[in-house]
């Protein structure tokens, strides 16, 4: 990982009027030129100009934010002022809570939030627990056969079987894993789609079939069948919202359904893929969480779910947060002109070593011990903060820290090739396969 350069200095609040500073032409003419990744021209904006910048691809400015205060300013004081305008995944996710915005978004959240906090988590306990468990048995099989696996195609294996399981109260099945196979595929080719909304559906028509026939089929068999063997799920939640209010048409409730399939596992997935990477870099944090107290104690828990807080520092569950600025408005000393494309980046806020100590450092240690992480609300957020914030939250971050108590002590993957490098799209996965054979849990720190 590299170090970024500490940015520069920040305009104090009482510079309020001054144009946002731009990265110069020539910079920009050359990243195009060469083809680059979007985060490295993101980077030098950084880097160069600070925690508020703009570059130009078009004839407007786009103004990336990175410092911690403008970071809160733009999602949680002023985000009647930044909205979302669509979500890139709109083409697979439709009107769902993701892409919604004004009313609809109100009503369709309010609708789930109750299902992912308090008494909603620990329905869905057990059917994270189940899949953990199916989890930790193929993998037990992988060990003793020497089986190669591929760890990012197990975990999203897991990440959709919980979900699917959350949804409709069944365990996932061949079949529909198979099918539900074209939702990363898809997730995968956004970025290159053609702009053409008509163009871009036909790219992917194929994809979008099967994935509205698993749709279909699941909505049918809840409203026919009932509950599944675990009970009801997040499905029949939007089923019985069909009875009283009429905006739960079929169409609503298949893109409700999708947005939780793509943002219940592909997120976790990428998560838990970059964890074992990052630990095969660093056996030393696995010794570490695995020391910090018994199995199924409060402390390993602890220590376990501070090794994904620290991946998601890495690799945040959305690296970027697009927004439009609806008013004009001053934004850390700066005008921002209504209209004006807003880039909230959180992959750079969690590598500004101007927030964060040693930031290309692996180091769990930062979400155990007090004061070793920054304080600001905005400088670490993996999955936003404000109104707007990932509903899943704890969801993830349950699922990821259960799958880890079991795997964790059992097996450690040693990976017979690595990702050459990172892919950013809607998140940031790596880019290739990750085959990798399991070895006991005692863990050598020389790679075989």
């Amino acid at each position: 990982m590299a170090t970024h350069a500490r940015p520069g200095p920040r305009p104090s609040p009482s510079s309020a009027g001054r144009r946002v500073p731009e990265l110069d032409p020539g910079t920009v003419g050359q990243w195009r030129d060469g083809g680059g990744e979007l985060v490295e021209l993101f980077t030098q904006a950084h880097q160069r100009l600070g925690g508020v910048a703009a570059f130009r691809l078009g004839p407007r400015p786009t103004v990336l934010v990175t410092g911690a205060q403008a970071v809160q300013h733009v999602l949680a004081l002023r985000p009647d002022r930044y909205v979302k305008r669509s979500h890139r995944a709109r083409l697979l996710i439709g009107d769902g809570v993701l892409s919604a915005t004004g009313e609809a978004w109100q009503r369709q959240r309010r609708l789930l939030q109750s299902q992912f906090t308090g008494p909603g988590m620990r329905r869905y306990e057990q059917r994270i627990t189940e899949a953990a468990r199916t989890t930790a048995a193929r993998w037990a099989g992988y060990a003793r056969s020497g089986q190669v696996l591929d760890v990012g195609e197990e975990m999203r294996r897991f990440a959709l079987d919980t979900i699917w399981r959350s949804l409709t109260g069944h365990p996932l099945d061949s079949a529909t894993e198979r099918e539900l196979a074209a939702v990363p595929a898809v997730v995968a080719v956004l970025p290159q789609l053609p702009a053409d909304g008509a163009a871009a559906q036909e790219a992917v028509s194929a994809e979008l079939a099967r994935i509205d026939a698993v749709a279909s089929r699941a909505i049918t068999a809840a409203r026919e069948g009932g509950a599944g063997p675990d009970g009801p799920g997040l499905l029949h939640v939007l089923l019985d919202a069909a009875t009283t209010r009429p905006e739960y048409t079929d169409r609503l409730i298949r893109d409700e359904l999708v947005t939780l399939l793509l943002a219940g596992h592909e997120t976790t997935a990428t998560t838990l893929t970059w964890l074992y990477l990052l630990l095969d870099r660093n056996p030393q944090a696995r010794e570490q969480a695995l020391a910090a107290g018994a199995e199924g104690s409060p402390e390993r828990r602890h220590a376990i779910q501070a090794l994904v807080n620290e991946t998601l520092r890495f690799y945040p569950s959305a690296w970027i947060l697009p927004r439009c600025a609806a008013q004009d408005d001053v934004l850390a000393g700066y005008e921002v002109e209504a209209g004006t494309d807003v880039i909230v980046c959180p992959y750079l806020t969690h590598r500004d070593p101007g927030l964060w100590e040693n930031p290309a450092r692996f180091d769990p240690g930062r979400f155990t011990t007090p004061g070793q992480r920054p304080a600001h609300p905005g400088s670490y957020l993996p999955f936003g903060i404000g109104p707007r914030a990932c509903l899943g939250l704890q969801f993830a971050l349950r699922e990821s820290t259960l799958l880890l108590e079991h795997l964790l002590p059992a097996h450690v993957p040693h990976f017979r090739s690595l990702p050459a490098k990172a892919a950013y799209g809607i998140t940031v996965r790596p880019d290739g396969p990750t085959p990798a054979v399991l070895a006991g849990g005692q863990y050598s720190s020389r790679r075989s």
